[in-house]
């Protein structure tokens, strides 16, 4: 006799219980219902995201070093390694500058900001230093001075990647000159301390809906949807044009590499619901890093380009910046010239690299662009205070989708992808195992989609 199957109500009770996919959906949609019922308890439930973004945090300044040092040593070859580097480096300068020319196109071909006729004299200055914290972005010079580390210890105190990059390199290096005879238990250890740290981040993973839950709900609380009825014609232009960067971007990942976006986007689903939900790529960072080793890239792409990119390949806000700049000088009645607009990308090339991890870095960098040209007021930025919060969504997918191709692109660029793991992996042939499940490194995490359990339990 025929075993009956499972009701539908167990059916997604199961889900539930075992699909992290599908908690953090109900989150979603638990987070803008409280939200939006209840606006006043978005900001008592606002530090279950926020607690959930410190302790991830927390995990991903040792878990970047352990993974470049492991890489450089695994690889033997510093010199592909800095190879590696000068190829991503120029891969984000042009995905960038890209991002910026095809916002400013849109801008001037939509005009989101034309028929505001607002008077700059009636807008509050002081509510963007309030914003800003009264800060200021970083001058090319003192970004890269601050790239390098005073402080070892500083370094993973601060929690500034690009430090810790440089001392990993530094370290790997070292081992690679020293040779593993000569230090035979760093390596063994580094390897050890990496199995730990990404044990750690499976722990913290199960708060994920949690976190989901109450940035929602602040989010929608705080803001509500009012925003959508002034600035929608923005907000419009800033989604439509991320997705066709993202398009684009497919249709190159897949001529140069022959991996499909789509289907890389269903294979990491559960990290871009969460990315989204927190508004933060850096929840994501340990996972991604996770499922982009497992899908063939090697350890020493995985560990410099992603990082890397999180400050050096902003797409998303790339994309933002240079349609918000031509938002501003059209809602207060200034027309820019073709010169000014390639004054604004010079500008937004610079600043824009030294955002990450800035307090209300968008709003620094528009300000930097407008004294730049010198016809903008500055205080015409606090028109975008309304709706920041809401291209958050737009900035972090595609920032955290363009640092993703940026991987496999470079990957294949220094022949470091294997091409038919990526195939099985992203075709369900062989199923993701979290790191601190397999029962070795990632490449012996080879489990056929038909007996491996969903990730994340």
């Amino acid at each position: 006799m025929p075993k009956a199957s499972p009701s539908l109500a167990r059916r997604l009770a199961r889900s539930l219980r075992t699909s992290m996919f599908v908690q953090v959906l109900c989150a979603l949609v638990a987070g803008i219902t409280v939200g939006g019922l209840w606006p006043d308890a978005g900001s008592v439930v606002q530090p279950l995201g926020d607690g959930f973004i410190r302790l991830i945090k927390a995990v991903i300044a040792p878990l970047v070093f352990c993974v470049v040092v492991t890489g450089i040593a695994k690889a033997g070859d510093l010199k592909s390694f800095g190879r590696i580097g000068l190829k991503a480096l120029i891969w984000f300068e042009v995905a960038t500058t890209l991002a910026l020319v095809i916002g400013l196109l849109a801008g001037n071909l939509v005009r989101p900001g034309s028929g505001m006729n607002v008077d700059p004299a009636s807008l509050d200055a002081s509510a963007v230093t309030e914003k800003t914290g009264g800060g200021e972005l970083p001058s090319t010079s003192e970004f890269l001075l601050h790239s390098l580390p005073d402080s070892a210890v500083g370094a993973f105190a601060e929690n500034s990647l690009l430090q810790v990059l440089v001392l990993a390199c530094l370290v790997g290096a070292a081992l690679l000159h020293l040779g593993h005879t000569r230090v035979p238990a760093i390596l063994p250890a580094v390897d050890q301390a990496q199995e730990v740290i990404f044990a750690v981040v499976g722990f913290i993973m199960r708060l994920a809906p949690l976190a989901v839950f109450g940035a929602t709900a602040h989010l929608i609380g705080e803001y509500g949807l009012s925003a959508l009825t002034t600035y929608g014609k923005l907000i419009g232009v800033c989604y439509t044009v991320a997705l066709l960067f993202l398009l684009l971007l497919s249709a190159a990942l897949k001529i140069f590499t022959g991996v499909s976006l789509w289907k890389f986007v269903r294979y990491t689903r559960e990290e871009l619901v969460l990315a989204l939900g927190t508004g933060s790529s850096e929840t994501v960072m340990p996972r991604m890093m996770q499922k982009l080793r497992q899908a063939g890239c090697r350890d020493d792409s995985v560990g410099l380009v992603l990082p890397t990119g999180y400050s050096f390949n902003l797409d998303g806000a790339s994309i933002y910046l240079s349609i918000a700049t031509l938002f501003i000088a059209q809602a207060v009645g200034i027309d820019l010239t073709l010169g000014q607009q390639v004054t604004v990308v010079l500008v937004l090339m610079l600043t824009s690299k030294g955002m990450a991890g800035v307090p209300g870095s968008a709003f620094l960098a528009l300000s930097a662009t407008a004294s730049a040209l010198g016809v903008v007021p500055a205080g015409a930025v606090a028109l975008l205070l309304g709706v920041d919060r809401i291209m958050d969504t737009m900035r972090v997918a595609t920032n955290l989708l363009g640092n993703c191709v940026a991987v496999f692109a470079v990957s294949r660029w220094e022949g470091a992808l294997d091409r038919d793991r990526v195939r099985k992996v992203l075709d369900g042939e062989i199923a993701f195992v979290p790191e601190q499940e397999a029962p070795g490194t990632a490449a012996s995490a080879e489990v056929p989609a038909s007996t491996a359990t969903e990730a994340v339990r």
